[in-house]
């Protein structure tokens, strides 16, 4: 079941709303939460949510022997038990097949890899049990005495898919102690709605065009388009689940920090890497770059801690070949950032800083694209010709998309930058805070009443991070 689909919209979430208001206390509404996160995810994986189930008991239990241990050896092995099996589980579903099939290639062996069903939302999920039980070890967080409860933070329906990854440390207290207000209502819905429309509006859209395009090798101009869409399609479609997560959150009373912060506008890639995906960065700062001696150790651990870390980035997104590839590009270049590039960039006009950063990002995201490394390769080629067969500049099946969709990438474009809170604050102004309010109100109804039209229409809806 997705956010934005007409089963969830007009039939599973006014329910869980409905019982989750009518529910008696606290604890009544946690439970509402509890059978409706296990109905939510088992509506598509039945059989998964035992792998989630047992995760969150094998970490619960080991986080309860962390609390109860009278020495460091004990807590340690408890720590190391519940990380552990998460990992195991994580590795099994997402990289055996990947790491089967690489070693059968290069021992020449004539077997196939054995298929298996990746549970979805698996790597977000595990990481945030993972900072429960790190957390407990470190002393920052209390155990959680009510299995419930962890299950709660776990499988939280609105966060359960594609994050953000929440640490425990951020809802700890919201487990035992919440309230939704009508001013929390009326701002999680408007939340909701603005990532409904920008999902069914502007991801689906860029969607269909990355979709109708022949292949992204086919011309210079062609690959630049497809990857410049897909750019515009990945940023849509992700941030838009981050809004409607955060938004159902805030109506259940629950504060999830922000995931997504205009990433297109940054003036290099450390700048993007700190408005894209923030949640995800910030679990491998606290878990893994900071352990590792963060930018303690000096120059040369720096570097190495940072091409680590981008490496099981790339790694965690998936088991494929490109997100490796994906992880080192990045880390590569915020290294060089660091080191080689830090003065030309504090000197280089703030146009050129932004051109040169967002370029970055659509080459990145062309690597992201093509999990085929032929198919990769192609791209980059038709992308930099340099030398070698020579392709057109752009062939016909290319143009005639680009033609069909005229300026909806550039539209697409605009709202990836911040109009929308600039409006906001203009109309603000101007109007006050009734006609604001009032102004608001209708355009979150025609927006919703929009989305619904064109998800009556609409066959591509699925999100890209559902396969992470």
């Amino acid at each position: 079941m997705v956010f934005s689909s007409m089963t969830f919209l007009l039939l599973f979430l006014p329910i869980v709303l409905l019982l989750y208001f009518l529910a008696p206390g606290l604890r009544g509404k946690n439970a509402v939460l509890v059978a409706a996160s296990l109905l939510f995810y088992a509506w598509g994986e039945p059989v998964c949510v035992l792998a989630m189930l047992g995760s969150t008991a094998v970490n619960y239990l080991c986080a309860r022997a962390i609390g109860a241990a009278t020495d460091a050896r004990r807590r340690k092995a408890a720590c190391a038990l519940g990380v552990g099996v998460s990992l195991a589980l994580l590795f099994y579903f997402k990289y055996f097949s990947f790491l089967f099939e690489n070693v059968a290639a290069l021992l020449s062996l004539k077997v196939a890899a054995p298929q298996i069903r990746l549970p979805i939302g698996i790597s977000f999920y595990t990481f945030q049990v993972l900072t429960y039980t790190i957390d407990v070890y470190r002393g920052k967080v209390g155990v959680q005495k009510s299995f419930w409860k962890l299950l709660l933070y776990v499988s939280c329906f609105p966060q359960l898919i594609a994050g953000p990854i929440v640490q425990y440390a951020d809802i700890e207290q919201q487990l035992d102690a919440r309230t939704t207000s009508v001013e929390d209502f009326s701002t999680g819905i408007e939340r909701f709605v603005t990532g409904l429309a920008k999902k069914v509006l502007l991801a689906n859209l860029c969607g269909a065009v990355v979709e109708a395009m022949p292949g992204a090798a086919a011309s210079f101009a062609g690959a630049w388009y497809h990857a410049f869409v897909y750019t515009l399609q990945i940023y849509f479609d992700f941030s838009a689940y981050s809004d409607m997560a955060i938004g159902l959150g805030r109506v259940l009373g629950f504060r999830y920090k922000e995931n997504f912060n205009y990433p297109y506008v940054s003036l290099s890639a450390t700048e993007f890497w700190r408005r894209w995906h923030i949640s995800l960065g910030s679990f491998f700062r606290d878990y893994v770059y900071i352990p590792l001696g963060g930018n303690r150790r000096g120059a040369a651990r720096t570097i190495l801690n940072l091409l680590i870390v981008w490496t099981l980035t790339g790694f965690w997104h998936g088991a494929a070949w490109n997100f490796m590839i994906w992880g080192l590009y990045f880390g590569v270049l915020l290294v060089l950032e660091r080191t080689v590039f830090k003065r030309v960039l504090d000197r280089a006009p703030k146009a050129l800083r932004w051109a040169v950063t967002f370029l970055v990002a659509v080459v990145g995201w062309a690597i992201f694209y093509e999990t085929d490394l032929a198919a990769l390769g192609g791209t980059l080629r038709a992308m930099f010709p340099l030398g070698g067969t020579a392709l057109p500049f752009c062939d016909a099946a290319s143009w005639k998309v680009m033609r069909r969709w005229s300026l909806f990438p550039l539209v697409a474009f605009v709202f990836s930058l911040p109009v929308v809170p600039a409006a906001k604050r203009l109309l603000l102004a101007r109007g006050g805070e009734r006609t604001a309010a009032i102004v608001r109100a209708c355009a979150v109804a025609l927006l919703f009443a929009l989305s619904l039209v064109f998800l009556v229409g609409q066959s591509y809806n699925p999100f890209i991070y559902f396969r992470f």
